[in-house]
C-alpha cells in the first residue's frame, strides 16, 4: 500500500523530494474515494480518468523542471455545485438542468488548474446548499467519518467528509451562512470562509447573492492559506469581485502568538443557553492557551451579535427564494422536502424585512470596525453551538430558528476561518473561529496556524481514515 501524506504542505515536499509521484498520490486517493462511496459517500462524481491525466501532466511538468507552486500534484475536490467542464454540476438535485455549466470551469477552477491541481471528482452537499438532504431525491448522502451515524455538517457536507476521511488532501466549498466552517467543526478540519469579494463566484450556483463565499477546506490553516493563495484575485466576470491586491497569505505565519491581541465577545457567542457546554469549554480551554503562549486577551463587545445572525438569515432565504421561484413554480415536486422548506422560507419576510436587514448589516460591520483594529486583531468565537447531530434524529424544523455563531461573519464579509480546538468526551471534534478585519486573511492565518504549532487536534484522524492507511 502506498504511503500517503496527510497535508497539503507535506505532500508538496514530497513531490518534490520524490518521496512519492502525482499519480501514485492519486491513484491511492482514487481507491479510497470508491472504497468508502458506501460509508462516508463524500463523492458525487468521481473523475477518474481527468484526475490521472491532470496527475500525469503534473509529473511530466516536475520532469521538465517546471514548479506552477505547492498545489502542483495535489488531489483535491470540489463541492459540487461549482461548475467544472469535465464532469456534470448537479448540485445534489433533481432541478438542476444538466446543461448549466457544461463544458466550462469555475474561475477557481481555472485557477487550481493552472496551479496544477489534481481534481479528483465532484463532492456531495446538501441540495442548492440549502435544507437537509432528502433520501428521496436518489442522492447518496455524506456521513462524518468520526461517526457515521451523524453529519459531517452543511452543505458543504462531502468535502468537509472527504478531508476528515483522507479521501484527498484538500477542497472546495462554499459558505453563505457557515457552510464552510460548519462541516470544519464537525469533521475536525480547518475551513476558510475569506473576505467577500477575496474570491470569484463566477461559475458557481447562487443561494444568497450578496453573502455567498467560495472556500478552502484542508486539514490545516496552513494548507487553506496554500489553496486561498491560488483562489485569490479580482474576476470582472463576478460583479461582486474585490478588485484589491493579493497579498502572501503564509507572510505572517510565524508560529508565534506574542503580542497578538485576542478580542473576545461574551455576549451571545458564550452566554447563548444552547451553547454545548463542551464546546464552551473547548474554546474557552484554547483561548487560554493562546494566552500562555504570549497572546494578550482582550474582553470586547460586540452589541446585537443576535441580530446579526438575524438578519443573515434573512438575507439569504430572501435571496436564495428570488433565484428558486421560477423552479419553485414550475417543478416543485423535484426538489427534497428539505430544501424546498428551506427555500420557501424566504417567502415568509417581506421587501421591508429584507431593507432593514440590510440597514443593519451597516450598523454591525461598523460595531465590527471600532473593535477589530482599535482593540484587537482578531477575535476568537466558537463555531457551532453543538456537536454533530445524529442523521435520524435531526429535528430540521428547529435548525432554521437556531441561532448561530457563524453567519455574523457572511453578513460583515469578515475573513473567519474554523479550527479544531479538542474534542468531546465522546470522541467528535469542535472547532472555533478566529475572525479578522477585512481583506487581513494573512493575520488570521497567522493566528489559526501559532494555534496549531501548540496543538495536534488538526492532525488528529478519525479510525476510519486510519484504517486506510499503511501499517
Amino acid at each position: 500500500m502506498v504511503d500517503v501524506p496527510s497535508t497539503i504542505a507535506e505532500a508538496a515536499e514530497w513531490l518534490r523530494s520524490g518521496r512519492i509521484t502525482a499519480v501514485a498520490l492519486t491513484e491511492a486517493l482514487l481507491a479510497r474515494a470508491h472504497a468508502t462511496q458506501d460509508t462516508i459517500a463524500a463523492f458525487i462524481t468521481i473523475m477518474d480518468d481527468a484526475a490521472l491525466a491532470a496527475a500525469r501532466a503534473a509529473d511530466a511538468d516536475f520532469a521538465a523542471g517546471v514548479d506552477r507552486g505547492p498545489l502542483q500534484g495535489i488531489p483535491l475536490g470540489v463541492k459540487d455545485i461549482i461548475a467544472t467542464k469535465d464532469a456534470p454540476t448537479t448540485a445534489n438535485s433533481r432541478v438542476m438542468d444538466p446543461a448549466w455549466g457544461e463544458g466550462r470551469d469555475a474561475h477557481v477552477i481555472t485557477k487550481l488548474r493552472e496551479a496544477g491541481a489534481v481534481i479528483t471528482g465532484k463532492l456531495g452537499l446538501h441540495e442548492y446548499a440549502t435544507g437537509w438532504p432528502d433520501p428521496d431525491t436518489g442522492f447518496r448522502i455524506p456521513k462524518n467519518p468520526w461517526d457515521l451515524t451523524r453529519s459531517p455538517g452543511g452543505s458543504s457536507s462531502g468535502t468537509g467528509a472527504a478531508v476528515a476521511g483522507g479521501l484527498i488532501l484538500g477542497g472546495l466549498g462554499t459558505d453563505t451562512g457557515g457552510s464552510i466552517r460548519g462541516p470544519a467543526s464537525y469533521c475536525g478540519i480547518s475551513g476558510m470562509k475569506q473576505t467577500f469579494g477575496r474570491v470569484s463566484k463566477a461559475g458557481c450556483v447562487p443561494l444568497g447573492y450578496s453573502l455567498d463565499h467560495i472556500g478552502p477546506m484542508a486539514r490545516s490553516a496552513r494548507d487553506c492559506a496554500l489553496m486561498l493563495q491560488v483562489l485569490a484575485g479580482y474576476d470582472p466576470a463576478d460583479a461582486t469581485s474585490a478588485d484589491v491586491p493579493v497579498p502572501d497569505m503564509l507572510g505572517k505565519m510565524d508560529g508565534s502568538l506574542e503580542g497578538v491581541r485576542v478580542g473576545v465577545p461574551r455576549e451571545f457567542f458564550f452566554t447563548l443557553p444552547d451553547l454545548d457546554p463542551e464546546v464552551k469549554a473547548a474554546v474557552e480551554a484554547a483561548i487560554a492557551q493562546m494566552a500562555e503562549a504570549g497572546a494578550t486577551v482582550v474582553e470586547v463587545e460586540l452589541p446585537n451579535a443576535d441580530v446579526a445572525w438575524m438578519a443573515g438569515r434573512i438575507t439569504s432565504s430572501s435571496e436564495a427564494y428570488t433565484y428558486h421561484l421560477p423552479d419553485l413554480r414550475a417543478q416543485p415536486e423535484q426538489y427534497g422536502k428539505y430544501a424546498r422548506r428551506s427555500i420557501m422560507f424566504g417567502s415568509l419576510f417581506s421587501s421591508a424585512d429584507y431593507v432593514q436587514a440590510q440597514r443593519f448589516r451597516s450598523v454591525f460591520k461598523a460595531a465590527c470596525a471600532a473593535v477589530l483594529g482599535p482593540r484587537a486583531d482578531v477575535l476568537v468565537v466558537p463555531t457551532m453551538t453543538d456537536l454533530a447531530p445524529t442523521i435520524a434524529d435531526f429535528d430540521v424544523g428547529a435548525s432554521r430558528i437556531q441561532p448561530g455563531f457563524m453567519p455574523p461573519w457572511n453578513v460583515t464579509g469578515l475573513p473567519a476561518i474554523s479550527i479544531p480546538c479538542g474534542f468531546s468526551g465522546g470522541g467528535l471534534p469542535i472547532g472555533m473561529q478566529v475572525v479578522g478585519q477585512a481583506f487581513d486573511e494573512p493575520t488570521v492565518f497567522k493566528v489559526a496556524d501559532a494555534y496549531q504549532h501548540l496543538t495536534d487536534w488538526h492532525l488528529r484522524v478519525p479510525e476510519i481514515a486510519k484504517e486506510a492507511q499503511p501499517v
